[in-house]
């Protein structure tokens, strides 16, 4: 018998079918029909940060609702099966069909359609009873969410909770928001989002103000990296973005949360935690496909051997790299690297059969 948590990370929220289309010429306009250079098929939703948690060595699990179309069987088996990521949660739902988000990449951002149905099984009804985590990760920009309570029984029963907020397209900023971080251990928006719930006017500012409502206070500002204020441990830090070409910025966000996530279960120092989770981000945003784009450590093995190789040859940039990332050095070797898989522009082969 051990009082140790059976899981890292327990989320919760809507599984999507994932197509992803990059490399647009132009805009699709009306009576037109545009090729494009790119696609990628991958689960998304609350997939991508499962699949990105999972990835970076998290025992994680995920209640969702699936349909029974193939879809759906090809979700189930790639998050169950190919990504380890614990589905005993989640329910399959007969004569329901998976709801699908097509995404469209273009100038260093995305457009979605997306259509579903809500599921006949609520979140609430397949969690009424709630496993032991050291963490969990939710989104309160959600009414619904932030209405239940099933993550603030793990907050009680000891798990640390990671909260996001997302855009308000009407730009409204309730205030609610903030209200409802109480108990929260981390609150992770972007600069936009933290600007605007706060009412302050720099980064600088909605840290400061986030600070008191929350232990760990992050605000991420896209290609201007990122700030942070630690209040457990005293410390404050900002760190630059890593420069990569981007082709696909699905899901970076959930891959930066859930290595923060990670970097905070392994009481690593912010300022580490900030460059771990920015360089995850960063090599994310480098594939095709949300979640099956996350990075697993030998992504992150085989750029830092890169960067090292360069450095060695005399590339200014990478030896600025090689110096801020010198702590890769010590965590590598003790992590298994094992390959991960890529988004593919279909669902399934007969290889996969079985």
């Amino acid at each position: 018998m051990t009082d140790e948590p059976e899981l890292d990370l327990l989320l919760a929220g809507t599984v999507f079918f994932d197509i992803v289309f990059t490399g647009f010429p132009h805009l699709p306009r009306p009576g037109t029909e545009v090729w494009v250079d790119g696609m990628g098929t991958a689960p998304g939703g609350i997939a991508n940060l499962a699949v990105a948690a999972a990835r970076l060595g998290l025992r994680t699990s995920v209640a969702s609702g699936f349909g029974d179309d193939l879809y759906a069987d090809w979700l189930w088996s790639v998050l169950r099966d190919q990504e380890r990521i614990d589905l005993r949660y989640s329910q399959r739902h007969h004569g329901e069909h998976t709801p699908v988000t097509v995404a469209l990449n273009y100038d260093d951002d995305r457009a979605f359609v997306t259509h579903g149905h809500p599921w006949p099984t609520s979140v609430a009804q397949m969690l009424r009873t709630t496993p032991r985590t050291r963490a969990v990760l939710v989104d309160i920009g959600d009414e619904t969410v932030r209405e239940e309570d099933w993550w603030r029984r793990c907050a009680a029963d000891g798990a640390l909770v990671f909260a996001s907020a997302g855009w308000d397209s009407a730009q409204q900023w309730d205030r609610r928001i903030l209200d409802a971080l109480a108990g929260c251990h981390a609150f992770i928006p972007n600069a936009g989002e933290a600007m605007g719930y706060t009412r302050t006017d720099s980064v600088d500012a909605a840290v400061d103000a986030l600070a008191e409502r929350v232990p760990l206070a992050i605000v991420t500002c896209g290609r201007d990296g990122v700030t942070a204020v630690d209040g457990t441990t005293g410390e404050r830090a900002s760190v630059p973005a890593v420069p990569v070409a981007p082709i696909d910025t699905t899901g970076a966000g959930d891959v930066f949360a859930a290595a923060i996530v990670l970097g905070t279960l392994s009481g690593w120092p912010l300022d580490q935690r900030l460059r771990f989770a920015s360089l995850c981000s960063a090599l994310a945003i480098t594939q095709v496909g949300g979640s099956l784009a996350a990075p697993g450590w030998g992504d992150v093995a085989d750029w830092w051997r890169e960067r090292q190789t360069a450095a060695r040859e005399g590339d200014p940039v990478a030896l600025d790299l090689v110096t801020r990332y010198g702590f890769l050095a010590d965590c590598l070797p003790s992590v298994d690297a094992p390959r991960v898989r890529r988004a593919e522009a279909t669902i399934a082969r007969f290889s996969d059969a079985g």
